[in-house]
């Protein structure tokens, strides 16, 4: 790698190694040569943690040494078209056919579609910090590649964790949906098909081999071909729209309107704390952002195929919950299969059928793209040597990642057999909307600060912004939190937010232009998204951010233990044969 901190030259030793699980897939570097190596390694741990959280990748870089890893090329095979339909079968899925019910009854009542509206606002705020980046660096390392040129690669592994755990989490919580929606095919409870086991916690004792199953077939499919998946996926997705056509016309033939009164039991606080779990529903399109390595034409395809599959979404989310809301009274809904439910109390028996298989099909295909999009996501990192290298693999023949393929199908089968779906929905969020957020920052360091031509006062304006419009965030939610009918918090915190994104588009210069497609209204979208994604971490309970936190002390375990000294050796690999590694604190007299 000439300037980003990584080296080249492991495309030779990619092909070499072929498909064999020796030491030297999994630790190659000179830090895990002996047991003195790496208590040398250790020793230096701080100054190598210095040179990690200060190094910065190039575009170029990741585009050609980095991808160059994986020994094979992934087939550039798809369209716009085929993106719009991955995009849209990676998202509608249990998200809308589960948590829907879950959150009307519990959190929102009638005014869920209000939810709905913000996380997907929240969501269409991201969808265009991703598509830049994607169709600037198209990767199969999606954010974590976009982290990585722009915040450092320290930043970029913790990123890189979550998006992993958001991947895990989140095709487990699909899979278990997919046993509750099974089970009403066949008029069962979900549990008639989960083994109980008495001697687990409450929330992990319901154990689910159907899950397995499912994970498993997917899997399988995953690894076959990804152009092969994609016309699997655009025919299931048909059908899926069919579907939801049908439940929207045959569910409003049984609509009663007094079931929208009152509209909002559980007043504003319910409606977004509802929207922070009901975010899980749109959780999938940064999956598709990983596709971009594969596209004809990048910057076409990703930003048409991006959009065009969220704005369907929402709008076919928002219909769905109307619907749902006024075919029963809020308190009457279904938690686990509320459409199906919800179709049985109004006498139409027969439709609950029709919607089960919709509801089965839609699960499947956001399984199946999910693990296109997780095996990309963790081929790219381990091209970084951040996780061991054998996971970047790309088989010859089917051009596909099917060593990465595997091992996150098999950690998301164990987390779906133990773990009960509101755990599962709470932890995804945080993830999800953490790693957006991260993106949205990233976003405005790519536009105001370019290494060697951005000057120190501009560089340290732009640092001083980003973290009041970070601090003014933050400080919303935690008012947010913490005062149930207060607002004298907002009125000091919005002016903050307000006045740092003034500053920052009026006192700032842009230091870079999109070559191909940019966002609009940069700084003030990018700067909303960081906002609104911080806002709805504020309404996630505290359990959720436990467990969130015991995972991140997790990854830097691993880090500090492996994953630093193991990046370290390949940057300074590289550096022996390329230029100077980029820093983040270079100004104007950077490389």
């Amino acid at each position: 790698m000439r300037a980003g901190g990584d080296g080249g030259g492991g495309d030779t030793a990619a092909k070499r190694r072929g498909c064999s699980c020796t030491k030297e897939d999994f630790l190659p570097e000179k830090s895990f040569e002996s047991w003195a190596s790496y208590g040398q390694a250790l020793r230096e741990t701080g100054s190598r943690l210095r040179d990690r959280v200060t190094a910065r990748s190039l575009d170029e870089t990741e585009l050609h040494e980095v991808r160059a890893r994986s020994g094979h090329e992934m087939k550039k095979n798809l369209s716009w078209w085929d993106l719009i339909w991955f995009g849209i079968g990676a998202v509608i899925g249990a998200g809308i056919f589960v948590l829907t019910g879950q959150e009307a009854n519990k959190e929102a009542g009638p005014a869920v579609v209000l939810s709905y509206v913000i996380s997907g606002i929240s969501a269409m705020l991201s969808v265009f910090c991703y598509t830049e980046f994607a169709v600037e660096i198209p990767v199969a390392g999606g954010s974590f590649a976009y982290l990585r040129v722009e915040l450092g690669d320290f930043m970029a592994f913790i990123a890189a964790g979550n998006i992993l755990l958001e991947y895990v989490i989140g095709g487990a919580a699909v899979a278990r949906s997919w046993t509750s929606y099974f089970a009403t095919l066949l008029n069962h409870k979900p549990n008639d098909f989960r083994i109980h086991a008495s001697a687990l916690a409450a929330d992990y004792n319901r154990l689910d081999p159907i899950a397995v199953v499912v994970i498993t077939a997917v899997c399988l499919a995953a690894v076959l071909s990804t152009k092969a998946t994609s016309r699997f996926n655009y025919i299931a997705s048909i059908i899926h729209v069919a579907i939801i056509l049908f439940i929207v016309v045959a569910g409003l033939t049984k609509a009663d309107v007094a079931n929208y009164t009152p509209f909002a039991p559980y007043g504003p606080r319910g409606i977004f704390s509802a929207s922070a779990v009901l975010f899980f529903a749109y959780v999938g399109f940064d999956a598709v952002s990983t596709m971009a390595e594969e596209t004809r034409n990048p910057a076409k395809d990703i930003p048409i195929g991006l959009v065009g599959a969220m704005t369907v979404t929402t709008l076919a989310y928002c219909i769905l919950a109307v619907t749902l809301c006024l075919m029963q009274p809020y308190s009457n809904i279904d938690i686990d299969a509320p459409f199906s439910v919800a179709f049985q109390a109004v006498g139409m028996d027969w439709a609950k059928y029709i919607v089960a298989f919709g509801a089965l099909k839609g699960m499947t295909t956001v399984l199946l793209v999910s693990a296109v999009g997780q095996a990309r996501y963790l081929t790219h990192i381990a091209r970084t040597h951040m996780v061991p290298p054998w996971l970047a693999q790309v088989h010859g023949k089917t051009g596909t990642p099917i060593n990465a393929t595997i091992v996150m199908l098999c950690a998301t089968a164990i987390i779906a057999f133990f773990t009960n779906l509101s755990i599962l929905s709470n932890l995804l969020s945080i993830s999800t909307l953490f790693i957006f957020m991260l993106v949205a920052v990233a976003l405005l360091v790519r536009r105001y600060y370019v290494s060697g031509e951005t000057s120190d006062s501009n560089r340290n304006k732009l640092i001083a912004c980003i973290v009041l419009i970070l601090a003014s965030s933050i400080a919303m939610a935690a008012y947010w939190g913490v005062s149930e009918k207060g607002w004298i918090g907002y009125v000091v915190t919005v002016p903050i937010w307000f006045l740092s994104t003034l500053f920052l588009h009026l006192a700032v210069p842009r230091a870079r232009k999109p070559r191909l497609w940019g966002v609009p209204m940069v700084p003030w979208l990018p700067s909303a998204s960081i906002a609104i994604n911080i806002f709805l971490l504020g309404s996630i309970d505290r359990d959720s951010f436990a467990r969130f936190g015991v995972w991140t002390a997790l990854l830097l375990i691993y880090y500090l233990f492996l994953g630093l000294h193991a990046s370290y050796d390949t940057a300074m690999m590289a550096k022996s044969t390329a230029g100077p590694t980029k820093r983040l604190e270079e100004g104007n007299d950077g490389q």
